[in-house]
């Protein structure tokens, strides 16, 4: 496989552990009790389209279709509001998982920006659809704050898989 241009190194393969708690620590960030804050930056979002960009096997539609079910419980929002939004985000994600990493972080950052604005979108118009309340504008700046978030996101979630390899005086790489 040819290496992309932003990359500087080979990557070690992900762990599965590491994965399951990035996902777990992003779903405990985003129920933190701050309130209904309409330009908070989904934090599950960002992990979950990180994941399956670089990992597309591992985490897919239907692990972003679960966590979507724990948010909506979480919230109390209508049952399948952000399962929908989580599953077409994912469904983005992995359409774009070969592509993406050719870019830098920042303009990662812009391809994966139109995917959260949607995500939003799709969340915001079925809370609309069944009488819900408009949020306000503010719930516009959430997908840019989630596309500035990417390449600090990226950086961490890619640190463990940089570490250097064991070196082996017997082993030619």
């Amino acid at each position: 496989m040819i290496m992309p241009r932003a990359a500087s190194q080979l990557l070690l393969p992900a762990n599965p552990l590491f994965i399951a708690f990035s996902l777990l620590l992003a779903l405990m960030l985003d129920m933190v009790p701050l309130g209904r804050q309409p330009a908070m930056p989904d934090f599950l979002a960002i992990v979950l389209v990180f994941w399956n960009v670089h990992q597309p096997r591992r985490v897919n539609v239907g692990w972003a279709f679960l966590f979507g079910l724990l948010v909506d419980v979480h919230h109390g929002a209508l049952l399948g509001q952000h399962a929908l939004a989580y599953s077409g985000l994912s469904f983005g994600a992995v359409a774009l998982h070969r592509r993406l990493p050719w870019f830098t972080r920042w303009g990662q950052a812009l391809h994966v920006l139109p995917l959260f604005a949607l995500a939003h979108a799709v969340s915001l118009l079925v809370r609309l659809a069944v009488g819900g309340m408009w949020p306000g504008w503010l719930l516009l700046l959430a997908p840019f704050l989630e596309a500035l978030l990417w390449p600090l996101a990226s950086w961490i979630l890619l640190a463990p898989q940089r570490r250097p390899p064991d070196r082996d005086e017997h082993r030619p790489l």
